[in-house]
């Protein structure tokens, strides 16, 4: 019988449980359509266009599982990419930890990924996997800050907030998805954290482990706003025109 370790494999979660009020109101933002596909397709998609990504699992609204199961079941992925729906829960972090539960055994790596970063390139995603593969146990992709940023004392909304600093740019990185980690890492800090956490690489900070960045891409913005979804919209008429995507 061989000893040989058994192959790694990679899963994706996408947490789409929220309903994304800034985008204003109608359906749960990952639902909106973006060129006639919802949002969520697109970032299944993008997850499952990386060879090294063999299942993704989808985190639905609490009542809406059904309805997300059936929109999946109607649109094309790749036959090499199975998907799981399960329901998520009040907030992010609990909706992620339900993804992690539903995750088979022979699952090593682990990406997290936000069902608002539709456009995200492949290239973007097996650089993160890469990574971890590579022994990196928290991986991030992130961009360049364009815009100096200061550091205030908050005040009430529309009040003037006094600067308290500026930091140096260059140490700075806007932060994106998918992030990925390794399976016992990732596992160890939705047990151990539990305060509220804006992402699952703070989470693993928090447990004292390295975080390590990669290259983002600019397309790999999240949709929140109105204007996101136009300028959303003009990457995929770019792409159609370019590489008949």
């Amino acid at each position: 019988m061989s000893d040989a370790a058994p192959p790694a494999r990679t899963a994706a979660v996408i947490p789409a449980a929220g309903r994304g009020v800034r985008l204003g109101p109608g359906a749960p933002k990952a639902l909106r359509a973006l060129n006639g596909t919802p949002m969520l397709i697109h970032a299944v998609r993008a997850m499952a266009a990386s060879r090294a990504v063999s299942l993704v699992v989808v985190v639905a609204p609490p009542d809406g599982a059904p309805e997300v199961k059936n929109l999946l079941d109607t649109h094309a992925l790749p036959e090499r990419t199975d998907y799981l729906v399960v329901p998520g829960g009040a907030t992010r972090q609990e909706s992620v930890r339900l993804g992690l539960d539903a995750l088979p055994g022979d699952i090593t790596t682990v990406l997290v990924h936000d069902a608002a970063r539709p456009l995200v390139p492949v290239d973007t995603v097996d650089a993160v996997i890469e990574a971890v593969r590579d022994g990196a146990v928290a991986v991030v992709p992130a961009v360049p800050l364009a815009d100096t940023v200061k550091r205030v004392e908050p005040r009430e909304k529309g009040e003037p907030e006094p600067v308290l600093a500026t930091p140096d740019r260059a140490t700075l990185r806007a932060v994106q998805t998918p992030q990925g980690f390794a399976r016992d890492t990732l596992v160890r800090a939705h047990r151990t954290v539990t305060g509220n956490v804006t992402d699952d690489a703070s989470m693993v900070e928090q447990l004292g482990e390295p975080v390590v960045v990669v290259p983002g891409h600019e397309e790999a913005f999240k949709v929140t706003r109105p204007l996101d979804l136009v300028l959303a919209e003009a990457v995929l008429a770019r792409r159609r025109a370019n590489d008949g995507f």
